[in-house]
């Protein structure tokens, strides 16, 4: 019988996104392909650093416990998914190795888009620090996020408990009361949240991945991993109801609720010190990178 993904949960990955790849890339991007794939080559015995990404894959790959029990007992996959050579992936995988990083798989594409690749890997998430893969994703329907290469590392407080943050709408919601509120102010906004506090609000983008989280949580295992999720938004009451209560009708619960009016979410991240936070506003992705590893969702009206 053929391998599958079914049911499982499937991140796929670039190779800057997991790894510090900076000076390489730097490379890449004068259009010199053949240096890059000499420096690469040249390398391939020096493992590279680990990236902003590190820790949530080594954790969430800790879920699938010491492996002895093969591929039926995976519960996650992690694919490298790069615009990278076939060379340069040889080093990928050395690194991985060398991190004890479990990887088995990976597409390079040697320059092409990657993002086609998502929708055969059944991927619940695609994190890459090239923006227009990025978007060309979440375009195609699936939950992206182009790392912010600068960020903070996640600090290990928490080895055995993958910590995700989330914002709300544009991310884990649509966008719709943010364009109210872009196009007629926070009174308006909260007046046209308060007014619809018991009616969903429609699903953004990330939904998919917090279902795929959910589930691993409440799959049974002897990885002694947990999942602790958290809602950071700019919103404040009285529109926090509807978010609660939307997230009630999805039959899913966060750990953690931030209702912060407004206020910068930087130093309210470095307390809860995420493996990774998701937002569709630059600008609270660089007020979370000083903290913690972030990522921008090119999503929604923020972003048209």
């Amino acid at each position: 019988m053929a391998n599958t993904l079914n049911g499982k949960l499937v991140v796929a990955i670039s190779s800057r996104a997991l790894f510090d790849f900076e000076e390489e890339n730097r490379i890449f991007e004068e259009n010199d392909d053949r240096a890059y794939m000499t420096l690469q080559l040249e390398k391939l015995d020096v493992p590279a650093k680990p990236g902003v990404a590190h820790s949530l894959v080594k954790k969430l790959l800790a879920f699938n416990g010491d492996g002895r029990d093969g591929e039926s007992s995976k519960r996650v996959e992690v694919v490298i998914l790069s615009r990278n050579d076939p060379v340069s992936g040889l080093r990928v995988f050395r690194s991985a190795e060398t991190h004890k990083l479990k990887l088995e798989r990976g597409v390079f594409t040697k320059g092409r888009e990657p993002y086609h690749y998502l929708r055969p890997l059944q991927a619940n998430l695609f994190l890459s620090a090239n923006p227009l893969d990025v978007r060309a994703a979440l375009d195609e329907g699936f939950a992206a996020a182009t790392v912010h290469t600068g960020a903070a590392h996640a600090r290990g407080t928490y080895p055995n408990e993958v910590r995700i943050a989330f914002d709300g709408d544009a991310v884990l919601f649509s966008d719709q009361a943010e364009r109210v509120y872009q196009k007629s102010g926070l009174d308006a906004f909260q007046s046209h949240e308060k007014r619809r506090a018991a009616k969903p609000l429609p699903a953004g983008p990330f939904k998919p991945l917090l279902e795929a989280l959910h589930r691993l949580q409440q799959e049974p295992g002897a990885s002694g991993m947990r999942i602790r999720t958290a809602l950071v938004t700019a919103r404040s009451a009285p529109a926090h109801e509807r978010a609660i209560r939307t997230l009630m009708d999805w039959h899913i619960e966060v750990d953690e609720a931030m209702f912060l009016g407004g206020l910068a979410k930087g130093e309210f991240l470095r307390e809860f010190e995420p493996d990774f936070f998701f937002d569709d506003q630059v600008g609270h992705v660089n007020s979370a990178a000083a903290h913690v590893p972030a990522g921008h969702v090119a999503s929604g009206i923020s972003n048209a």
